[in-house]
């Protein structure tokens, strides 16, 4: 067992014997949460009409450089806590700006998490939702937002809906990948799923990127490994003859769990030479295994040389701190002044999440080692639940596909956005999508055709007819 960290409770019932920090929902939450709306309606109305209507919030998980504004936001301080937790029915209601961390601290007591925790804390569900997530339960449980039973949307028009797949489906449908620019969730009920008092991980190693793809394949076809049912499901890669699936079992079977929360580095606790490598997490440490490390960016930093890490107080160890620092360096332009001091040539940010069908998968990788200088990478499988698909992000349902994710930067080429430019065509020619939260080049006809076009206008038409909120295309592209 772990030992108990500061707000940490040792549960019992489901999670019996692990310690981890939990958030009480509150019986006042549902008075809270009206009121945050009421907060929030004011601040639209007080938005004159000819200004862009956005968020007021203080931080971010987006990648893109983004116009400054003038005019206030929306006030979401009261829109951050979950509202209540069903354990009879296995949903949660939870406020659009509440993040993961806050989401699962309300949920690990009675056994239950979301059927996808994305895999860093400050992700927000409604951030998840509008601009898309992944974890390696998305293998058997899709995307986050298709585990999302009904939500209240505040649209351009300011009026608050609650949307499902009954209730103005076509808005409901629309909504994913819309990053805000058909409203902003105030609600969300999710389904909630299940969970035991441990995760006991066995880290695969391949020396061939076309067998692990098979062995994913496999996996998600049998739904299982080595004739055991799997729960988790996500790889690394260092390199072509390097390569690692991590096979995560829910158990409640005891025994010693290791704590990448201080000196050891989880991903690099991932490499051996050959076979099978095990390892066991408690629940709520599986979940934000990557966080720690921002899976391994953090190094970006100096916070894995032992000697710094020693100093480095553990509640700075997360994304969170990761991401403002790299927020002051695009504030002041600090990496580039030092590769000039330097006499080296300014750096392109590489920083994305793209889908490939899951035969192409092999393909893409192996070019994306030969032409960009950028290890290691996240594969992580998906196949959606629904079967109805999601217009603004069009993957087809019934097939796997694979998220490749890569977050670190090349010298810059010829043209602005050259790196960039390459794999949003090679993953285009493979039949495959990119993530919009970070920098994006396509062009508007490519753009729309990738991303539900015309669908996403005669939705934007109906709940948007002011434009008073941003265009797709401006926000993800033209960095409006």
């Amino acid at each position: 067992m772990t030992a108990p960290r500061p707000g940490a409770l040792s549960l019992h019932g489901p999670l019996s014997g692990t310690s981890v920090y939990v958030v009480p929902v509150p019986a006042s939450a549902p008075a809270a949460h009206a009121a945050g709306v009421e907060r929030m309606l004011a601040s639209y109305r007080s938005i004159p009409a000819t200004a862009a209507v956005r968020l007021a919030k203080p931080t971010s998980n987006l990648f893109r450089a983004r116009a400054k504004r003038d005019s206030r936001g929306l006030d979401t301080s009261g829109l951050t806590d979950v509202i209540s937790v069903d354990p009879e029915s296995h949903t949660a209601d939870v406020a659009g700006m509440c993040t993961y961390e806050d989401l699962l601290a309300a949920t690990l007591p009675y056994g239950l998490s979301p059927l996808v925790v994305p895999q860093l804390k400050t992700i927000t569900l409604g951030g998840a939702v509008t601009g898309l997530g992944i974890e390696s339960a998305s293998f058997r449980n899709g995307l986050p937002h298709e585990s999302v039973l009904e939500m209240d949307i505040l649209t351009g028009t300011g009026e608050l809906l609650t949307v499902s797949p009954q209730q103005h489906p076509d808005l409901y449908r629309a909504f994913p990948n819309s990053y805000g620019t058909l409203g902003y969730s105030t609600r969300i009920r999710i389904e909630l799923e299940p969970i035991k008092p441990f995760v006991a991980l066995r880290h695969v190693r391949f020396h061939s990127l076309t067998e692990l793809v098979a062995a994913v394949d496999r996996i998600i076809e049998t739904g299982g490994f080595d004739g055991v049912p799997v729960d988790y499901l996500d790889g690394v890669v260092f390199g072509a003859e390097e390569s690692y699936l991590c096979v995560g079992v829910r158990t409640t079977a005891p025994g010693t769990v290791s704590d990448y929360t201080g000196q050891n580095i989880y991903y690099r606790s991932i490499q051996h030479d050959a076979g099978v490598k095990e390892d066991r997490l408690t629940m709520h440490d599986y979940f934000w295994r990557w966080d720690t490390d921002w899976f391994w960016c953090s190094r970006s930093f100096g916070a894995q040389n032992p000697r710094l890490r020693r100093w480095w107080p553990r509640r700075y160890r997360r994304s969170s701190m990761y991401w403002k620092l790299v927020a002051l360096d695009q504030r002041f332009g600090i990496a580039d002044r030092i590769e000039k001091r330097n006499g080296r040539p300014p750096r392109e940010r590489v920083v994305q999440d793209i889908e490939v069908p899951i035969d192409r998968t092999a393909e893409f990788l192996r070019w994306f080692l030969d032409h960009v200088p950028i290890t290691p990478v996240w594969l992580c499988p998906l196949r959606l639940r629904d079967q109805h698909g999601w217009p603004l992000y069009p993957i087809r349902p019934g097939s796997t596909y694979v998220n490749v994710g890569f977050w670190s930067s090349v010298p810059v080429g010829a043209t602005e956005g050259a790196t960039n430019r390459l794999i949003e065509a090679k993953v285009s020619s493979l039949d495959g999508h990119k993530s919009l939260y970070s920098d994006s080049f396509y062009s508007r006809d490519e753009f729309d055709e990738l991303y539900g076009g015309e669908t996403y206008k005669t939705v934007k038409k109906t709940y948007d007819p002011d434009s008073r909120l941003l265009d797709l295309y401006a926000k993800a592209v033209q960095r409006r």
